[in-house]
C-alpha cells in the first residue's frame, strides 16, 4: 500500500458520520490540552528548577562569606604574629630590674633557645635600673647563652641605667639609639640595725660596684673602635658621688657600647 495523501483523509472524513467527526474533533482537542498541560508542568519544573539552583547558590554564599571572613582574619592574625617581636626573637625589657621582670626575660630567652638552637637574639633595655643580685642573674645567663652559639644583641632605647646599664654590657654587640643615654653610679641602700650588720652591708655593696666596674671596663677596653676608652679607675672616678648621664656619642668614644643608631625594627611594637 501506498502513503495516504490528502485527498485519502478527505474521503474518510466524508465517509464518517456527523458523530465519528465530532468525536475526533474532542479527541483532537483533549490532545491539545494535554500537549499544553504538559509544556506548561514542564515550564513550571523548569521554573522549579531554576529556583532551587538560585537558592542553593544563596546557600553556598552564605556559608563561604563565613569562611571567607574567618580565613582573613586568621590570616591577618598569622601576618601580625609575623611582625611582632617575638617572632623576632626581641625582647623588650620596659621594666625596673626585679626578681619578676628577670624571670620573665629568662623564661622567654630559655624557650627561644629551646625552639630554635642558636638563633639571635636581642633585648632592647629602657630601664631605670634595680635590684643587682636579679640583674647579675640575668648578666650569667645571658653569658650562658653566648656560650652555647647564640649571638645576643642587647640595646637600649630611651634609657639604661644602674643596673640596666651594666645589662647593657653582656651582649656580643651593643647598641644604643642615638637619643637614648646610659646612666652609670655608684650603689645605694638603706641599712639598720648594728654597727656589724650595716657593715657587712656596706662590704657586700662595695663587691658588687667593684663587680659591676670590672664588667665596663673590661668591655671599654676590648672595644675596637672606641676612641678613648676607659680603665676602670677613670669610671670609678666619674661615677663617684653622682650620676653620670653619658650620651650616645660619648657612650661610643668610651667603648662602652659598639654602635650608635636605631635599635631593632621591632622594637618599637
Amino acid at each position: 500500500m501506498g502513503d495516504r495523501t490528502v485527498g485519502d483523509d478527505e474521503k474518510m472524513l466524508g465517509a464518517m458520520t456527523e458523530e465519528d467527526r465530532h468525536a475526533l474533533a474532542m479527541a483532537m482537542v483533549r490532545k491539545a490540552d494535554a500537549e499544553a498541560s504538559k509544556a506548561q508542568a514542564e515550564a513550571k519544573a523548569a521554573d522549579l528548577m531554576a529556583a532551587r539552583t538560585e537558592l542553593e547558590n544563596r546557600r553556598l554564599t552564605l556559608e563561604i562569606v563565613p569562611v571567607e571572613i574567618a580565613t582573613d582574619k586568621a590570616l591577618r592574625a598569622r601576618q601580625e604574629d609575623l611582625a611582632a617581636n617575638k617572632f623576632h626573637h626581641v625582647y623588650t625589657f620596659n621594666d625596673g630590674v626585679n626578681a619578676g621582670s628577670v624571670k620573665s626575660c629568662i623564661d622567654q630567652l630559655t624557650q627561644w633557645s629551646r625552639l630554635d638552637k642558636g638563633c639571635a637574639m636581642e633585648i632592647v633595655f629602657n630601664s631605670p635600673g634595680g635590684d643587682v643580685v636579679n640583674g647579675m642573674a640575668l648578666f650569667d645567663f645571658i653569658q650562658q647563652l653566648r656560650k652555647v652559639g647564640h649571638y645576643i644583641t642587647t640595646s637600649t632605647v630611651g634609657y639604661a641605667a644602674s643596673m640596666a646599664g651594666i645589662l647593657l654590657q653582656a651582649g656580643d654587640k651593643r647598641v644604643m639609639g642615638r637619643q637614648s643615654w646610659l646612666l652609670i653610679h655608684e650603689a645605694s641602700f638603706g641599712a639598720g640595725g648594728k654597727i656589724g650588720d650595716v657593715e657587712d652591708t656596706v662590704e657586700g655593696v662595695k663587691r658588687g660596684m667593684d663587680r659591676g666596674l670590672d664588667i665596663f671596663a673590661d668591655r671599654c677596653q676590648g672595644a675596637k673602635h672606641a676612641s678613648k676608652p676607659l680603665t676602670k679607675r677613670q669610671i670609678a672616678t666619674k661615677w663617684r658621688r653622682k650620676d653620670w648621664w653619658i650620651s650616645a656619642d660619648d657612650a661610643l668614644d668610651y667603648g662602652l657600647v659598639d654602635e650608635v643608631g636605631p635599635a631593632h625594627l621591632a622594637a618599637s611594637n
